[in-house]
């Protein structure tokens, strides 16, 4: 399994490169996303991680499934987990301070204006071709992952920093 690299890693800090149409559903690709799926699992706190996170530049992230099992989001339908060439379409003018942290930004907490609505545009890892728009926490998770495919991180935006304890990893074998 890869490890979820921290804020010095220069990867995170790039612009990542978009991911050709022709590699979706192939071997690589899903090797790929097997390592996300699985760095993303062992975190007790994870609700979603991007490519850049594990060392890959290329604009892919993944959402937890767990975000959809919570009233907090109001999803409908099958929830979509993985997203390939995302663009964020549209954002509400509605914005608020949203208590926010990071996988590659340990132990650090902050406040993040951030749409409290936004629409997604991208491709699953079968190649199809998909929106989905989110209040909330799944707003907030496009935007922070959409941030990170930039080269953004959270801390870039935060205003009260500041450090908390870190949840234990889940044991990967349950």
């Amino acid at each position: 399994m890869k490890p979820i690299l921290q804020k010095e890693a220069p990867v995170l800090r790039q612009h990542a490169k978009p991911v050709p149409l022709k590699d979706i559903g192939g071997v690589r690709l899903n090797a790929i996303l097997k390592d996300m799926r699985e760095a993303l699992a062992k975190e007790a706190d994870g609700v979603g991680l991007a490519a850049p996170q594990i060392g890959v530049p290329l604009r892919i992230f993944i959402i937890s499934d767990i975000v959809f099992s919570s009233d907090r989001v109001g999803a409908n339908g099958t929830p979509q987990l993985t997203y390939i060439n995302p663009e964020i379409v549209s954002t509400s003018k509605d914005k608020k301070q949203m208590e926010e942290g990071c996988l590659s930004v340990r132990p650090l907490f902050g406040k993040v204006r951030r749409a409290s609505k936004a629409t997604i545009r991208a491709y699953d890892e079968h190649g199809n071709a998909f929106e989905r728009g989110g209040s909330g926490l799944l707003a907030q998770i496009f935007q922070h992952e959409v941030d990170h495919l930039d080269g953004i991180l959270f801390t870039d935006k935060a205003k009260d920093v500041r450090e908390m304890p870190v949840p234990e990893q889940v044991d990967a074998k349950k």
